[in-house]
């Protein structure tokens, strides 16, 4: 297969498609593009310029949506820094909170840990490496060392033992990450032997080949290298397992999605195709969804190539 390769075409010549929806059990919501941050592979294009963030209005009607649907398990908050968005401790139940740690050492956020483990908040913190020449190039000089700080923060409150404490990897350049377990083994000896931090387990992600991250590749001439690399190592065993077959995304303005992914390329909840809903206003229940189709690009390569990845890390 090469760079140009169609995704729907690929799934039914593996007799894998289409894809459809199975019943949802995760939210996962998008406050807000605003971020204390501007990495280098953000497929959000977060940063500290942004100001798109969600409004009480947008926010109490995700509130009333996850209500009236009781499927619904996980409420997965992400940005942006999520925590930057006013509304951000308004939003109850079993709640992942996607933090990129540098945020809890910003002025006002210094109380953030103490929420987090007074609400039984899971964080799952980004951290690239366990050493500071990758964080610092993919994040900015001094991350690494702020990232660490959070972390001791954190566990002195019991994260990483008695509460959720995940960590996620991402590749610092073009290339697949290496095997989930023995990645999660060489950072737990790292962070354990260096600074004496624990955590539950580590999830590895695919960079995805949109937005800022895609156009550093366009302009080292590597996007159709990229491509070509997550469609020839396509793994048809990484389909059933796919994030967007549980998974509904709120954009900051109440649009919904299939992923987080297809939120910022805007397509829309199964591609508008059927004159399904578009907004968190044109539903009554996530529990009605199940069944309807997903919509796919070429960039879902990146969820089903090698080992596959999700928000929850690889599929296999």
């Amino acid at each position: 297969m090469d760079a140009t390769a169609n995704f729907e075409r690929t799934l039914a010549a593996h007799e894998v498609g289409p894809l459809v929806r199975g019943p949802a059990t995760t939210l996962q919501v998008n406050v807000g593009k605003r971020c204390n941050q501007a990495c280098h592979h953000c497929h959000v294009e977060a940063g500290p310029q942004r100001r798109e963030m969600m409004t009480d209005e947008v926010a109490k009607r995700v509130l009333t949506l996850l209500a009236s649907s009781p499927g619904v398990e996980l409420l997965d908050l992400t940005g942006g820094a999520p925590e930057l968005n006013p509304n951000f401790r308004e939003l109850g139940r079993h709640v992942i909170d996607r933090c990129n740690l540098t945020v809890l050492l910003e002025p006002g956020m210094e109380d953030l840990p103490e929420f987090f483990a007074t609400h039984a908040v899971e964080v799952v913190a980004s951290l690239p490496c366990y050493g500071p020449e990758n964080v610092d190039r993919q994040r900015g000089h001094g991350a690494f060392d702020k990232s660490i700080a959070a972390l001791r923060r954190l566990n002195a409150l019991g994260y990483g033992t008695e509460q959720r404490l995940d960590l996620v990897y991402n590749p610092v350049g073009a290339f697949l990450p290496p095997p989930q377990a023995e990645l999660e083994t060489r950072y737990r000896e790292e962070l354990r032997g260096r600074f004496g931090l624990e955590f539950h387990r580590l999830l590895t992600l695919t960079n995805m080949p949109i937005n800022r991250f895609a156009a550093a590749l366009a302009r080292e001439g590597r996007h159709a290298a990229y491509m070509s690399l997550l469609v020839n190592h396509f793994n048809p065993a990484t389909v059933a397992a796919l994030m967007c077959r549980s998974l509904v995304s709120v954009g900051f303005d109440g649009r919904l999605y299939d992923c987080d992914f297809n939120q910022m390329l805007e397509l829309p909840l199964g591609a508008g195709r059927g004159g399904g809903p578009r907004t968190v206003w044109d539903l009554s229940s996530l529990d009605r969804l199940a069944g309807s189709p997903i919509a796919t690009g070429r960039h879902c390569f990146g969820c089903t190539a090698g080992a596959g990845s999700s928000c929850g890390g690889a599929l296999q």
